[in-house]
């Protein structure tokens, strides 16, 4: 508490140091895992979980879309102050829109925090993509101005096939912090247009979703936005490359676990480690997650390549 808010933080770290995780039984070590198929996606990091994959064809799908980074302390000592207002940085949407820097035919988001769904509507306005996301991800977003006939509801288990690339939506979880392991800003909300959400308390978690999105050459990015996921429903894919966000202390077996269950991916790329207080302009500031991540896939992984992408740099496996 402070100043008679309730603020909540954002800090997390992974449940199994690199030391522990070295002891837990079942963890194989593997040797140099390569893709499984040819490398045609081209990844770049907007800060936060914000990727953009450009697929063959021209292709552009985003994730969790957040350029705007207006300032909310959430990785401070005090934690995100609830009441802080939303704002979208319209011009600096328009001259990366206009100027063909960027564009988008999908936008998939993970779940409704502020730092994943406050600039979908009006990039979505902006660039006609079809917007996928929960009942209450999409009512947030139409009540924040969102075209209706852009958006398309999911629940996790879809599997969508387009024009040269497809769209797997996989159930997931938020991740939990504190010491009862509870969800910031949890909830669902279906909301009118009438009930626009102003500060980023408005904004609920509304569930959460995974997406594995695939070229049509079967090269597969696989993106979580927050730091857990449900096992049972990534039973049998096999990505070439991992979006895994830092954190997951409250995560048993986080990251061994779910590399051994996705069949060690060739490259995992960590993702939701920046403090985005900071400008997207500037070199990613890293809140304290990174190194933990690191070292946590060098134990459960060595074969696994992590590559560490900075704000506005493109990968390409």
């Amino acid at each position: 508490m402070s100043d008679g808010r309730t603020r909540f933080g954002r800090r997390g770290f992974l449940g199994v140091s690199a030391a522990v995780a070295a002891s837990l039984p079942g963890i194989p070590a593997v040797a140099n895992p390569s893709p499984r198929a040819k490398a045609d996606v081209t990844l770049r990091w907007w800060g936060n979980n914000s990727w953009e994959l450009r697929l063959p064809g021209g292709k552009v799908v985003l994730i969790d879309p957040w350029l705007t980074r207006f300032k909310t302390g959430t990785y401070t000592k005090e934690g995100a102050d609830p009441n802080t207002r939303i704002e979208v940085d319209r011009g600096l949407i328009d001259r990366l829109v206009d100027s063909g820097e960027l564009h988008a035919d999908h936008i998939l988001v993970t779940h409704g925090h502020y730092d994943h769904i406050s600039d979908v509507p009006y990039l979505a306005k902006k660039t006609g993509a079809t917007v996928i996301g929960t009942e209450t991800h999409l009512s947030l977003l139409l009540a924040l101005g969102a075209p209706e006939e852009q958006l398309a509801i999911a629940t996790g288990g879809e599997f969508h096939t387009f024009d040269g690339y497809s769209i797997r939506v996989l159930r997931s979880l938020h991740s939990a912090s504190g010491d009862r392991a509870k969800v910031a800003f949890a909830g669902t909300r279906p909301l009118s247009r009438r009930d626009r959400p102003r500060v980023i308390s408005d904004l609920l978690e509304g569930g959460t979703l995974a997406y594995q999105v695939e070229s049509a050459s079967g090269f597969a990015v696989m993106n979580f936005g927050g730091s857990n996921y449900v096992e049972g429903e990534l039973a049998g894919l096999r990505p070439d490359v991992l979006l895994l966000p830092a954190g997951g202390d409250r995560v048993a077996e986080y990251v061994p676990r779910l590399l051994r269950t996705l069949g060690f991916p060739p490259y995992v790329v960590p993702t939701h480690w920046d403090d985005f207080d900071f400008p997207l302009d500037e070199p990613a500031k890293d809140w304290g997650g990174l190194t933990k991540l690191r070292d946590a896939v060098a134990v459960a992984s060595p074969g696994s390549a992590f590559r560490v992408v900075d704000h506005r740099e493109v990968f390409t496996p």
